[in-house]
C-alpha cells in the first residue's frame, strides 16, 4: 500500500465486506480511514447524515468558506436513495444506524469514486467509524491523479472524521429516532 490509502484502519477491518464493493468493478483502488468515537454508534450515525448538508472538512476549500453545522439538523437523517451528500455524491444504499454508501455523481473531471462510511459498535459503548473509497482510475486520471489523489483525500477525510468525531462526543445524549415524514 502506498502512503495515503490507510489511516488508522485494522487488518480485520479490511477483509470485512462493504456495501460500496458492489457499486465500482473489482478493478477500483481501495483506500481506508478509520477513528474511534467515544459515543455509540447511533449518534454517531446521526452526524454521518449531516454530510448531506456539509463535508464536515475544511469548510474553507470545500465548502465555498460556508461552516458546516455544529449541532445536528432536524430531519436529516430521513434518507432515502438518490440524496445529495456532500454536494458532489449521492446516496446509492444505507442502513439506518450502521453506513451510508454514496456515489460521485459527475465524472467528467473526477473519476469514479464510492465510498461506505460505516458507524460499528466497538464493544466498549463506542464506534469504530470506517471508510472505504474506491477509486476507478481509468487514462488520464490513472497518469494525473493516481500519484497523489489518495494523499489530498486522506488530507481532508482526516480531518472529517475527526470533527464528526468530535462533534459526536460533546453531544449530551441521542436525541432519538428520526421520526417518519407526514405531509
Amino acid at each position: 500500500m502506498a502512503w495515503g490509502d490507510d489511516w488508522h484502519f485494522e487488518e480485520s477491518e479490511k477483509a470485512m465486506a462493504f456495501p460500496c464493493d458492489s457499486v465500482l468493478s473489482d478493478k477500483a483502488e481501495a483506500w481506508y480511514r478509520a477513528v474511534s468515537v467515544d459515543a455509540p454508534p447511533d449518534l454517531v450515525f446521526r452526524w454521518l447524515c449531516q454530510l448531506r448538508v456539509a463535508p464536515y472538512s475544511y469548510d474553507w476549500i470545500d465548502n465555498w468558506g460556508r461552516p458546516s453545522p455544529r449541532t445536528l439538523t432536524e430531519g436529516i437523517d430521513r434518507l432515502a436513495v438518490g440524496q445529495s451528500v456532500m454536494t458532489l455524491f449521492e446516496l446509492v444504499s444505507f442502513e439506518w444506524g450502521r453506513h451510508l454508501t454514496v456515489r460521485l455523481k459527475d465524472t467528467s473531471v473526477f473519476p469514479p469514486i464510492a465510498m461506505t462510511y460505516m458507524a460499528l459498535p466497538d464493544g466498549w459503548g463506542g464506534t469504530r467509524l470506517l471508510v472505504k473509497v474506491l477509486v476507478e482510475y481509468s487514462g488520464w486520471s490513472d497518469v494525473l491523479l493516481r500519484p497523489w489523489f489518495a494523499r489530498a483525500d486522506l488530507f481532508m477525510m482526516k480531518k472529517q472524521l475527526l470533527t464528526l468525531k468530535g462533534l459526536s462526543e460533546r453531544q449530551p445524549a441521542l436525541l432519538g429516532e428520526p421520526q417518519s415524514i407526514t405531509s
